[in-house]
């Protein structure tokens, strides 16, 4: 969800200026905690937490009567009812996001064939080539809007712009249940005003090197040489911010998305420095990933290992591997080999494992012979008995026991696909 809470909201008049645009950037507004609200009228008005019940459960979202009060997602849900003592915490329901999210990605592909997913809840349009049907970009958008709340019950924030990165400030801008149109005319001076960490890829750490140098708003980027901002933020990563803050975002809508990585992680209810239980839970966790890989019809060239200590110090370890996989044994094998080479300073708060350098299963062609053909029949098995019986069917005998995680979760819960 969004950092935002709603204060400082920003919406455009019925007769913006659209001149120039062509993009929409639709975001749902605190999707998680709106599905729940929509299914639970009482829960209207009210500071709602969608997330775990108990320990260590974090926030996955929050109506903004709860933001207001500081909640944020990835928040531990004990912090939120501290900050938010009138909190009503609701456990998530993903597969009623997921229907919901297709209803919602339904209406857009109606109105234009070209719909870039960027996650459950958000998506870009370009609505250049429906202008004839449905009217301009600023009408499009008045129209989507309408229908998505008409048809679904929920409420989007859009940002229209000439380009992907400006429709995206715009939409957050825009929020709760907002329209911001920026047209290609107004670009320049609607990013001169904003602060530089408005910027999509300016992070606290880059934000704090630019404001040390006194540069704080975007104006203050275009005031400066190019080679001063590259200075700060590197070659690469100053040469893009500084296009941004120009304008310049030269990326299409992608209707095909390809995945970067695929990735588990818990949180344990009570931090652990059991080396045997930590390797039970990569092999969880390698299962899980496997089957995702598996199910998105991917294979991993790299493994990544992310542990989080007590204290909240954050590693990660990683290997690259001969040869590419989806077999949940082999993930595992190398998870667990990394984690063996790590040494447990203190105890253990988080573990996860992701799956990287992704490419289609089978790009590299049949060898002579497969190493891990058993367990290929294995996770065959496996997969067929939980598309019968659901996921947690059926498991490994070395993980059996109680669950020492809290609400286990994709990384980046994307839709899942069609069969």
């Amino acid at each position: 969800m969004g950092r935002g809470d709603g204060s400082g909201r920003r919406v455009s008049a019925p007769d913006a200026d659209d001149t120039g645009t062509r993009i929409l950037h639709v975001d749902m507004d605190a999707f998680y905690a709106s599905v729940e609200v929509l299914d639970d009228p009482s829960l209207a008005g009210k500071p709602v937490i969608v997330g775990g019940m108990e320990g260590r459960g974090v926030v996955c979202s929050a109506t903004y009567e709860a933001r207001r009060y500081g909640v944020r997602s990835a928040m531990n849900v004990a912090q939120a009812l501290r900050l938010c003592p009138t909190g009503i915490v609701v456990p998530p329901h993903f597969p009623r996001y997921a229907e919901l999210s297709r209803q919602v990605m339904a209406i857009f592909h109606e109105i234009t064939p070209l719909v870039e997913p960027l996650s459950i809840d958000e998506a870009f349009l370009d609505v250049s080539g429906a202008r004839r049907l449905w009217g301009s970009p600023g009408e499009i958008a008045r129209g989507l809007r309408t229908r998505v709340k008409a048809e679904t019950g929920l409420v989007c924030s859009v940002g229209v712009a000439a380009t992907k990165h400006v429709a995206k400030i715009a939409s957050t801008l825009s929020k709760p249940d907002g329209l911001l149109i920026v047209s290609e005319p107004d670009t320049a001076a609607f990013l001169a005003a904003l602060p530089v960490r408005a910027l999509w890829g300016v992070g606290p750490k880059a934000a704090e090197t630019l404001e040390n140098r006194g540069i704080h708003l975007v104006g203050d980027i275009l005031a400066s040489p190019q080679r001063v901002i590259e200075r700060a933020l590197g070659a690469a990563g100053g040469a893009r911010i500084w296009q941004l803050a120009h304008g310049l975002d030269p990326r299409e809508v992608e209707t095909e998305h390809i995945e970067k990585s695929i990735s588990h992680e818990e949180t344990f209810l009570h931090d652990t420095a059991d080396r045997g239980m930590l390797r039970s839970e990569l092999r969880r966790l390698s299962d899980r990933v496997a089957t995702r890989l598996r199910g998105g019809g991917w294979e991993a060239a790299g493994i990544a290992l992310k542990l989080r200590y007590a204290d909240f110090t954050t590693i990660s370890r990683s290997s690259t591997l001969p040869e590419p996989t989806d077999v949940g044994q082999r993930i595992g094998d190398v998870a667990i080999g990394l984690f063996d080479a790590v040494d447990l300073s203190q105890p253990v708060r988080l573990i996860g494992v992701r799956a990287e350098k992704l490419r289609p299963g089978g790009a590299g062609g049949l060898a002579l012979w497969d190493d891990d053909e058993d367990w290929r029949r294995v996770d065959a098995a496996l997969d067929d008995a939980r598309d019968r019986f659901g996921g947690g069917a059926v498991t490994r005998a070395s993980v059996l026991g109680p669950r020492r995680d809290v609400n286990a979760l994709p990384t980046n819960p994307r839709l899942p696909r069609e069969g």
